[in-house]
């Protein structure tokens, strides 16, 4: 791939919170299933060394095939891919995604992805002495999935992002055009919120610097992701309203936001906020129980699953495809507002 390449146009968006257990690799699978539900091409990137996005999409023995064989010639995971950049024999390998079902590409994650994480706090400090091997493994995902997103002609890309801040989560999030910030209902997300917005910031600011540092003609990431809203999960509903322990969280919720994220980030430039609609959040999404481990070991949407009655099927397809409408139609009017350079 050439260095002077140009970024693909599909919107990168990653879910991003450094608590475990907030859902979003559920939700990153539910939302990619809903945009190629209605015929958007999708890809969707494990950059968790846990893969448990991979696990999501195909069964465990194949899973185990993939991370026996990633060292190989025949290796395709995304540590195929970077592994001559960890090893210094060369550029990234150019990898095939798989195409699952409903319009979506994986790219599979690896384990052996933390050894690349391993690498990134040297190869950021190389970028401070304008080294081009710092920005070429910094920029190195980016590279590979602009390949495959001008290859299949893909709409829009999604990061299963792990849960931590991270060596790989700052790159990813550097990549991104647009984050999203699941919340779970709880006090332990509403003390994760206080930090997000100070660790983006710096990692933001930190990018300016070696954006400007960086050798002319590279392809390198952008580094300026642009905050969508948010959604709040895994609440209790009795009678289709939210139970009151879970209510009262929300606004905490939604006020830790608004003060722990967007005003740190604001200062770094308005269009890093979408603020078209005042309204920050992009939807609910209860917890469903059961349903959602049916979902993890079948490989289905959660509205796909055997067995649900037909107007709950819809209600729960209808969940996840108004978020994913709704994050469309954010979109769309923040590049109309500012467009891409």
């Amino acid at each position: 791939m050439s260095e002077n390449q140009q970024r693909h146009h599909a919107p990168r968006i990653a879910l991003l919170n450094h608590k475990g257990g907030v859902g979003k690799t559920t939700l990153t699978f539910n939302l990619a299933s809903a945009l190629g539900s209605i015929g958007k091409k999708i890809l969707v990137i494990d950059s968790d060394p846990q893969s448990n996005l991979t696990s999501f999409f195909v069964e465990d023995s194949v899973v185990d095939s993939l991370l026996d064989n990633s060292d190989s010639a025949k290796g395709n995971t995304i540590w195929s891919a970077l592994r001559p950049i960890v090893e210094a024999t060369g550029d990234i390998k150019n990898i095939k995604p798989y195409e699952m079902r409903n319009n979506i590409y994986l790219l599979p994650g690896d384990i052996k992805l933390a050894e690349f994480e391993e690498e990134l706090p040297i190869l950021w400090n190389d970028c401070f002495q304008s080294k081009i091997k710092g920005y070429r493994g910094i920029s190195a995902i980016s590279k590979l999935i602009n390949r495959i997103a001008i290859d299949k002609g893909i709409d829009y890309i999604f990061y299963d992002t792990g849960p931590n801040v991270g060596a790989l989560n700052r790159i990813i999030s550097l990549d991104c055009d647009f984050y999203i910030v699941p919340a779970a209902c709880d006090i332990f997300s509403l003390r994760a919120i206080r930090t997000l917005g100070h660790t983006l910031y710096g990692w933001i600011k930190s990018w300016t610097v070696l954006h400007q540092l960086s050798p002319s003609g590279m392809y390198i990431i952008p580094g300026r992701p642009t905050f969508l809203g948010y959604i709040p999960q895994r609440f209790k509903t009795y009678g289709g309203i939210i139970t009151s322990d879970f209510s009262k969280l929300i606004p905490k919720i939604e006020k830790e936001i608004k003060s722990e994220i967007i005003n740190q980030i604001l200062p770094l430039g308005k269009e890093l906020v979408y603020t078209i609609d005042p309204n920050i959040k992009l939807g609910d999404v209860k917890d469903f129980g059961p349903l959602t481990t049916n979902s993890q070991t079948s490989g289905f949407a959660l509205w796909e699953l055997s067995n649900l009655e037909k107007t709950r099927r819809e209600q729960i397809k209808n969940t996840f495809l108004n978020i994913a409408q709704k994050i469309v139609t954010r979109i769309n009017k923040h590049r109309e507002r500012h467009p891409i350079e």
